[in-house]
């Protein structure tokens, strides 16, 4: 089994030098951001993620969280663990000052999180989930529900759950049942249930506060008729502590493919008489607020594509050093050398490695925007920040975990059939890779986001907008010398130049003809995502050569150009076949009718 240790100095080069960590110190709340507290908050959590929790995956795994009555235990070392993470204040790192958070900017956390994610992904999903909920009472939440929730959810001490999927409703919220009655003291009866709850029921917290959404009797129909309550697990005593059990129970949890060690629960409320919850905000607009917490889950369902990329990349990497067997190529009667030597091996390292690092990149940008986006002084710029990181949102949780899978798959196959093998561990990055792509949301649920709403409906504002920033680098690259920077621009601007092409694709056809916009919306979101890590692979290519040509190499900056080459030479060309399935895809898909399947 191979050790994790965080990537802290391509971190540290991604938040410096592409997302801004300079620029980030200087909005309003953040100016004690300095380079030296955030490399003191890396280098602690690198501790605790190598130290306390990458131990434990391999744990959780094999022994998994188990349902016994009612009742659910996690695996061994992870209630002891998640105090651990609690009492060393994991918890409330971007969270509300006035609530007992330390108020650090999303930029921070988002390297924080991608720590979390990469040494142990099942144990990661219990605070990313109380996230989301802390995020949506915050928001929208009273005075009263703030008081009674957040400072415990924001410690630790309590977690939090997003309750929106019923057996008969998918990803279709528009079919959910469950259903609340007003109570006239300002509290409601909730009775219905629900699926495929992350973290549902545990023992490693005395509360857990669920969201759920539940419909009024006189609500109108589908997803606007959809309310958000805030049900407690323990009901609240007057002095804030839990009290009663409310009728809410666990009564089964699923067996999965991988994360395993994450208890993915059916819940059922009011079994016994009705669940008490209470309105957050106002009625009918549940589904509005569900999405408070639905963009912060995909951003950190995205954070978990590039978490286990990396951590497959580090176990892949470590066995290639260590795996002796055949000679080097075009070497006659050599010794036996480490699999690193044979090219392809290289080749699939390279190709995990430069995939990993656009994805980390494109990530920290999109957490240094929404920062500016909450807290940028000028109100266009906020507006601005934010159409960039509700366009990006659904690039970086679908392309991230398809690149996941991939990356995942070609570390089993460095380890040849060794990989194969559960007891080397490759196996299950593998294995825990394969939900992100459909949980908070498909692929395809993101790709028709992306061409619907944040595309077709503001006729290609804000993507026109990045295309131009992009266009930029490519025109940086231009005054670089050298065949390394030739390669990458000329590879750039072919994708730019698909990605352009498929942009005016879908907004000449979208309102006519959905059908066949949505064909290539899946191949437009891996085409924008590979383009978009290309973007600031080349950006990260040109601070690189500023930062040799000043004499400030250790190594670092010459591999990060080998990188981006790579990246340039090997993924990039992938854009163009994606652009002309968008834009001729269509009628090879939908000219079959369903008997001919």
């Amino acid at each position: 089994m191979s050790q994790y240790a965080a990537p802290i100095r391509d971190m540290q080069f991604v938040m410096r030098e592409l997302a801004g960590l300079e620029e980030v110190g200087r909005l309003p709340g953040c100016e004690e951001v300095s380079t030296d507290l955030v490399d003191a908050i890396l280098d602690e959590a690198n501790k605790f993620a190598s130290g306390v929790l990458a131990p434990l995956n391999r744990i959780g795994d094999q022994e998994g969280a188990k349902w016994d009555h009612g009742k659910v235990t996690t695996a061994p070392g992870w209630k002891d663990a998640y105090r651990q993470f609690a009492e060393s204040g994991w918890t409330s790192l971007a969270c509300d000052p006035d609530f007992g958070g330390q108020g650090l900017p999303k930029l921070v956390a988002t390297a924080v999180m991608e720590m979390w994610k990469s040494a142990n992904m099942a144990f990661s999903l219990c605070p990313m989930l109380t996230n989301g909920a802390i995020e949506a009472v915050t928001l929208r939440g009273s005075d009263e529900q703030k008081a009674a929730y957040l400072p415990k959810m924001i410690s630790g001490e309590w977690t939090g759950t997003m309750n929106l999927t019923e057996p008969q409703a998918g990803s279709d919220l528009a079919a959910v049942r469950t259903r609340a009655e007003p109570q006239g003291d300002g509290t409601y009866r909730i009775f219905g249930q629900k699926i495929f709850i992350t973290y549902g029921e545990h023992d490693m917290t005395d509360n857990i506060v669920h969201l759920v959404l539940a419909r009024l009797p006189d609500a109108p129909e589908g997803v606007k008729g959809i309310s958000l309550f805030v049900v407690p697990k323990f009901l609240l005593k007057a002095d804030g502590t839990p009290g009663a059990r409310n009728d809410v129970h666990c009564v089964s949890i699923e067996h999965k493919l991988g994360i395993h060690a994450s208890p993915t629960c059916v819940l059922a409320f009011g079994d016994n008489g009705g669940a008490i919850g209470t309105l957050i905000g106002e009625e009918n607009r549940g589904l509005e607020y569900m999405f408070i917490m639905m963009n912060e889950a995909r951003f950190a369902v995205g954070m978990e594509g590039l978490a286990l990329s990396e951590r497959a990349y580090q176990h892949a990497l470590t066995y290639a050093k260590d795996r002796v067997q055949g000679t080097e190529a075009g070497v006659r009667g050599g010794p036996k050398v480490s699999i690193i030597h044979h090219p392809d091996v290289r080749r699939m390292l390279m190709s995990m490695k430069a995939t990993t690092e656009a994805m980390r990149a494109l990530a920290y940008v999109v957490g240094a925007a929404t920062d500016a986006a909450h807290l940028h002084a000028d109100p266009a710029v906020r507006a601005q920040k934010q159409a960039f990181v509700d366009l990006m949102i659904p690039v970086v949780k679908g392309w991230f975990t398809e690149n996941s899978i991939e990356v995942a798959s070609t570390g089993v196959q460095v380890h040849g059939g060794m990989g194969f093998i559960e007891e080397t561990g490759a196996a299950q990055h593998f294995r825990d890779a394969r939900i992100t792509t459909i949980y908070e949301g498909t692929t395809a649920i993101q790709a028709n986001d992306l061409i619907g709403r944040k595309i077709a409906r503001e006729s290609g504002v804000t993507v026109k907008a990045v295309i131009a920033e992009m266009r930029a680098v490519e025109a940086q690259l231009a005054d670089q010398q050298g065949e390394t920077f030739a390669a990458i621009r000329e590879s750039l601007k072919s994708g730019i130049s698909a990605l352009e092409s498929a942009v005016e694709y879908i907004l000449a056809t979208y309102n006519h003809d959905i059908k066949a916009a949505s064909v290539g919306s899946v191949p437009f979101l891996k085409l924008f995502g590979i383009v978009a890590g290309g973007w600031q692979m080349a950006r990260a290519a040109l601070v690189s050569q500023a930062q040799i040509a000043q004499g400030s190499d250790d190594g670092f900056y010459r591999t990060k150009l080998v990188t981006a080459r790579f990246y340039a030479d090997h993924v990039l060309p992938l854009a163009s076949a994606l652009g002309y399935a968008v834009v001729h895809g269509a009628s090879g898909a939908l000219e079959l009718d369903e008997a001919q399947f």
